[in-house]
């Protein structure tokens, strides 16, 4: 594109504001389409979220995950390859047979980058299910016991010594798409401090460890985009009172047995539609700053 990308989302915050103050459409003059690439792991491909992709059934990725909700919020030109099971080294190497590398997607006229990453990277998901205890305390055994060894915890080890592949990763999207705004969404509020046993069976001790390896890793997300002139979507807030423990139709993100039709410990289709409408305004907030 040979315009700046400020002129263009300014354009689209012009265009959302009329559209809620007109009663019928008005005609417009005709402008291109932001190009928008969604790259990521499951946390952005909402897997089993209706209606499936059928573009690339392997990377169990949903027509109504947060790229695309926003997308249709910007009125972009969307190319989501956010992949279920997807690390950092997927960004550049292929993950199935027939599948690109993500961030083979991004051009020179790219204008929006989004990306969730780190979970699959840190073992996240792994660490959450080893937390299951479908027994009351004292039956069975505390995941944050097991996962702190001589005083250091173990996964949030593993996050810091991962945390330096951020800024390999915004780098690489930098070279790739230069003119791009970035956005890096976090890691939401899965679940409660204290939890809700035995409505998720997680003991409080470990709802309360979990949550806090996942805000852990958001916070090195947050650190890391700061110091590279990205934009950081904080979806920990925007999930208060919609987490696991929540009445099932408050959820943003399913618990371990799911009360809707998504993967457990991923966004619902209500989560979706809550992070792409706040990735969409930090889209356009973002006009402000040039």
């Amino acid at each position: 594109m040979n315009r700046s990308l400020r002129t263009t989302l300014a354009a689209a915050a012009v265009a959302t504001a009329l559209a809620t103050t007109l009663a019928a459409p008005a005609a417009a003059e005709s402008t291109e389409p932001l190009d928008y690439v969604a790259l990521g792991d499951s946390y952005a491909a909402a897997p089993l979220v209706l209606p499936v992709d059928p573009s690339n059934l392997l990377c169990l990725r949903s027509l109504a995950d947060y790229p695309h909700i926003a997308a249709k919020a910007l009125g972009a030109r969307l190319t989501d390859v956010s992949c279920s099971g997807a690390t950092a080294q997927h960004l550049t190497t292929s993950q199935y047979p027939g599948t690109k590398p993500q961030l083979n997607a991004l051009t020179n006229d790219t204008d929006i980058v989004s990306i969730t990453i780190g979970g699959n990277d840190t073992g996240l998901v792994t660490a959450a299910l080893g937390c299951i205890n479908l027994l009351p305390k004292p039956l069975g055994s505390s995941c944050a016991a097991r996962n702190t060894k001589d005083g250091v915890d173990t996964v949030k080890a593993r996050i810091d010594a991962w945390a330096p592949k951020i800024a390999t990763t915004l780098n690489q999207i930098k070279q790739r798409a230069p003119h791009a705004k970035v956005f890096v969404v976090g890691y939401g509020n899965y679940i409660r401090l204290g939890g809700c046993f035995p409505t998720q069976p997680i003991w409080d001790v470990d709802a309360t460890y979990i949550q806090g390896a996942v805000d852990h890793l958001s916070a090195a997300l947050r650190a890391t985009v700061r110091q590279h002139g990205a934009t950081f979507v904080d979806t920990y807030t925007l999930g208060i009172g919609h987490d696991a423990c929540a009445a099932p139709a408050d959820r943003h993100i399913e618990g371990l047995v799911p009360a809707h039709i998504a993967t457990p410990l991923h966004p619902n289709a209500n989560g979706s539609k809550a992070i792409g409408g706040a990735l969409a305004s930090a889209a356009l907030s973002s006009t402000s700053a040039g």
